[in-house]
């Protein structure tokens, strides 16, 4: 007994072995938020963003505003609130990069997709050295069909940042579009080994692989990697993790993946498939032992 109390106390007091805690990020309104490069969310019109999960010890704070200079910070252990000031840009390269992000973000067809292809086009042509403005032309350019241009757009990207984890996991993605497995999981590990291990994009990607190739198990180990970096922000995950456990007969989970995607996206685009699938679902679950 006295050992067990020892072992709670230890993890009481011992740093970086807390539970992840909470943070409040303060800036410019509707700023964009990435904590060690993963996106976490956007700040309110009042300019604050509240995040229940943070896990302890240091991190890299970047935050991005319209109008504004994109500024990077350090976030020390044990702090709970940070306020991320944001000087006004008029830099013409980093104003049409801005505007190239928002447009790629919005946008539902191919007309538009073209549209922010043509703003980071814009930017690089001010700015040749502005690897993350060639990683967003190539998502456009991917989500385009336009996998050589793609491609290009990557290579250029690493020509001045070498070591680039979100190029990798795009890449990994190019590839996997173009049907050529191995090559993407090698990106996708590349990109998993540039972040430090710390990469939801490449550990989704790995996992719609293995989808593909039918290993629906193997592709369920990947989604909770993911899921465990990003903190729930993002919801499609759970979608994605509850139809590979249906694939292989574990309504129980399946039920405790979606319910969570529901809780998080109530009003997403999956919600309403997966209410119309729970009820049997449940009833298929009913005497089975979820699987921790």
């Amino acid at each position: 007994m006295k050992l067990v109390f020892v072992a709670l106390l230890f993890l009481l007091v011992t740093p970086g072995v807390r539970a992840q805690s909470a943070l409040t990020i303060s800036s410019e309104p509707n700023a964009i938020v990435w904590i060690d490069d993963i996106r976490r969310g956007t700040t309110d019109a009042s300019g604050q963003l509240a995040l229940t999960k943070v896990s302890p010890g240091r991190h890299t704070v970047r935050v991005r505003a319209d109008g504004f200079k994109e500024t990077t910070t350090a976030l020390l252990p044990g702090r709970r609130t940070l306020a991320v000031k944001l000087l006004p840009t008029t830099d013409q390269a980093e104003l049409l990069f801005q505007q190239a992000e928002t447009a790629r973000e919005k946008a539902r067809d191919d007309s538009s997709l073209e549209k922010a292809a043509e703003l980071y086009r814009e930017a690089i042509k001010l700015r040749p050295a502005f690897p993350i403005a060639h990683v967003g032309l190539a998502r456009v350019l991917l989500d385009l069909n336009q996998f050589k241009e793609a491609h290009a757009e990557i290579e250029a990207a690493r020509r001045t940042r070498p070591a680039y984890a979100e190029a990798s996991a795009v890449e990994g993605r190019i590839y996997r579009e173009e049907a050529f497995a191995d090559d993407a999981l090698r990106s996708f590990r590349r990109a998993i080994r540039e972040g430090g291990g710390v990469q939801p994009e490449a550990y989704v990607g790995i996992a719609r692989v293995f989808e593909d190739k039918g290993q629906f198990a193997e592709a369920i180990v990947e989604f909770r990697k993911a899921l465990g970096q990003l903190s729930d922000s993002e919801p499609v995950i759970y979608q994605m993790l509850g139809a590979a456990y249906e694939r292989i007969e574990k309504p129980k989970e399946a039920v405790a993946a979606y319910e969570k995607y529901l809780q998080l996206a109530p009003n997403g685009s999956y919600a309403a498939a997966i209410r119309s699938i729970l009820d049997q679902l449940k009833r298929e679950a009913a005497g089975e032992q979820i699987i921790p």
